[in-house]
């Protein structure tokens, strides 16, 4: 019998099982997919090889700066960042840049964007509880409508003013106007206190073959320890008694049904299917809130295009609203290995979905001739350079913050605390839509667990701004180490 099962092989199920076999315990990972890495996976497609999504690897918490180049070694590239959003028929440098702002918009947009920001200012708003009114308050709302409220309403399908302060809290953090031009200006990417603005880094390091890469390495080291990655077994029982789970079911591919025990389970399952998977079910109230929990779906239309040099920006951010697509990434600038023919050139064009929305349902035909036209549409490629294409689609990837996930995610957690010897992590596993270091920081939290530490994985990036309150902490001391509680 394994010591510990681990649902899930993403970089937070797979980071726990790493934690783990350094602490000297053996484990066992079910992935339901044939491939590791969740949505942090590299999939190839006739020798071009493309994210899901685009994966950054840079992080705050030296612990994981360690583990990924231990990982992956010399494979580690350092690139360059450089982002750009689509407005209008113009591009615009994301981080903003004064010049480039005023370029693009004129100087009497500018102006007015200048008032704006001043009238937001001086009129503070004394709450902040959903998307706009936290980023108008430090943009103001002239910009927050230019380079805020279209593409965010693109990613989530709802108003900006239905999505969480949280959002913008954990993904834009401390940038705000002045520190954006303060970067324009002094160029450091750091903010007035010293602190690094994650949105402003201008490098980054990156899997020379994609963020799968990582962890295709990492399940390598994890088997020659002795630590199993079993894959195509999609778990939809769990089996508990008096607070503690005994057992969890599975189904294989081929309709089999398959068991598994331990003495510890760490879980990265969206918490809407592990609620609903426990057995016996948890009472009424708590699988209402795990109910109530949504999930956004996504889905990439990749071009293979005819030619070198598209554009020279790793990704674009798609603010124009004549045009489904939210972004654009080009994987040949993310490393030069990504394409097999240095003449040819990979773009993956993000389209943000429900899976109950029409065009998820679309043949992939259908979403390639609307993907062409669309990129034809906004100047980027001409459809006769397309010589390839293919379509992938990610159930799930981005957890929702609505304005009742808090109380919903309040209920759960307590429920779920209240067993001894299971753990929920990563960014489905807590409905938090975390990086991926900060997924891989719960995985290690969790393997400490295991072994006698007492860490608040809950605790991870929830903190606003990376605000410390002497409760917990996400990056302490030299190491990562995490503060108990």
């Amino acid at each position: 019998m394994s010591e510990t099962l681990i649902i899930g092989a993403g970089p937070a199920g797979l980071t726990a099982a790493y934690e783990l076999s350094k602490l000297g315990k053996r484990t066992t990972v079910l992935e339901a997919d044939a491939q590791v890495g969740g949505i942090s996976r590299t999939v190839n497609y006739n020798g071009y090889r493309f994210d899901i999504g685009g994966h950054r690897f840079f992080s705050k918490a030296p612990y994981i700066n360690e583990l990924w180049h231990e990982i992956l070694d010399e494979d580690f590239l350092l690139r360059p960042r450089l982002s750009r959003i689509h407005y209008r028929g113009k591009f615009f440098d994301y981080p903003l840049r004064a010049m480039n702002v005023l370029a693009g918009l004129g100087p009497v947009e500018t102006a007015l964007v200048g008032f704006s920001y001043a009238k937001a200012r001086l009129f503070r708003q004394k709450e902040q509880i959903n998307f706009e009114q936290w980023v108008a308050q430090r943009f103001g709302y002239r910009l927050y409508n230019i380079f805020f409220k279209t593409y965010t309403e693109k990613i989530w399908g709802i108003s900006c003013k239905e999505i969480s302060a949280d959002w913008a809290a954990q993904r834009i953090k401390n940038l705000s106007l002045r520190e954006a031009v303060r970067d324009a200006l002094v160029g450091n990417g750091r903010s007035r206190h010293g602190e690094t603005i994650t949105s402003l880094i201008d490098q980054f390091h990156y899997p020379r073959l994609g963020p799968g890469m990582m962890w295709e390495c990492c399940k390598a080291r994890l088997a020659r320890q002795g630590n199993e990655t079993i894959h195509g077994v999609r778990v939809d029982r769990i089996r508990h008694r008096r607070r503690r789970v005994e057992r969890i079911y599975g189904k294989t591919q081929d309709g089999k049904t398959v068991e598994f025990g331990g003495d510890h389970f760490i879980s990265t399952m969206p918490l809407r299917e592990l609620i609903n998977a426990l057995e016996p079910l948890p009472p009424k109230e708590i699988l209402q809130a795990a109910n109530r929990l949504r999930y956004r779906d996504y889905l990439t239309v990749v071009l293979i295009v005819n030619r070198e040099q598209v554009f020279p920006d790793n990704w674009i951010y798609i603010h124009t609203p004549q045009v489904k697509m939210g972004r654009v990434q080009n994987y040949k600038n993310w490393s030069p290995d990504m394409v097999p023919d240095p003449a040819h050139t990979s773009l993956g064009l993000e389209y943000f979905l429900w899976d109950k929305d029409e065009e998820w349902h679309w043949p992939d035909e259908r979403l390639i001739e609307t993907g062409i036209r669309e990129s034809a549409q906004i100047g980027l490629i001409e459809p006769r350079e397309v010589i390839d294409a293919t379509v992938v689609r990610m159930k799930k990837a981005y957890p929702v913050y609505d304005q009742m996930y808090q109380e919903n995610l309040a209920v759960i957690r307590k429920y779920l605390e209240s067993f001894s010897n299971l753990q929920t992590i990563g960014r489905n596993g807590l409905h938090r839509y975390n990086n991926q270091d900060h997924s891989m920081l719960t995985g290690v939290y969790a393997a400490r667990n295991i072994v006698g530490e007492t860490n608040d994985v809950w605790a991870v990036n929830t903190e606003m701004e990376y605000h410390e309150d002497g409760k917990a902490r996400t990056v302490v001391g030299d190491r990562g180490v995490p503060t108990p509680v």
